[in-house]
């Protein structure tokens, strides 16, 4: 139940961080399809997330995983460009099919197709990436005091989040 908790808390913050990058990606994307890059769609599409990527990377690492990031923060950030790289891909793939496959070139169908239904199976991955592979040390970390309100305690948390890397492994094939 505790892990369950902190878990929602997590996804809680995660989303908060998310709402605000959408914003931010898709404010500049706006801005950009309808100014200096109306021609090139999938090049503003790029330029938008890398922006709100960077603000993620901030907000996630100091906020939404703040008990879980590493001292190796160049590695860590390295494993999180690679993860928004291939939650990119998920977002650009989502509207090259709307635009290229689908013949959709409207504005609107570029916004839903990438910011709206790319988004969401983007931050489905995202969200799982970097609990399991980006943020990965352990509660240990914590505060007494925020130790208080996963009383499960280091050492199941720990057993548990070794259990789920294993059963995300096992499933994909690893």
């Amino acid at each position: 139940m505790n892990l369950v908790a902190l878990l929602w808390r997590e996804a809680l913050k995660f989303g908060a961080v998310g709402g605000l990058g959408w914003i931010i990606d898709n404010g500049i994307y706006t801005i950009l399809w309808h100014g200096p890059m109306s021609e090139g769609t999938i090049k503003a599409r790029v330029i938008s997330t890398i922006v709100a990527t960077l603000f993620a990377w901030f907000a996630n690492r100091y906020w939404t995983f703040r008990h879980r990031r590493s001292e190796r923060v160049w590695k860590e950030f390295a494993l999180f460009l690679v993860m928004n790289g291939l939650g990119l891909g998920i977002v650009l793939a989502c509207q090259v099919i709307s635009r290229y496959v689908l013949g959709f070139t409207s504005f609107s169908a570029d916004f839903i197709a990438g910011g709206v239904i790319g988004l969401i199976l983007g931050t489905i991955f995202r969200f799982l990436a970097y609990r399991y592979f980006v943020f990965t040390e352990e509660l240990s970390d914590l505060p007494v005091a925020a130790r208080g309100a996963v009383s499960a305690g280091p050492a199941s948390t720990q057993a548990a989040t070794t259990s789920a890397r294993a059963l995300i492994s096992a499933g994909s094939g690893n």
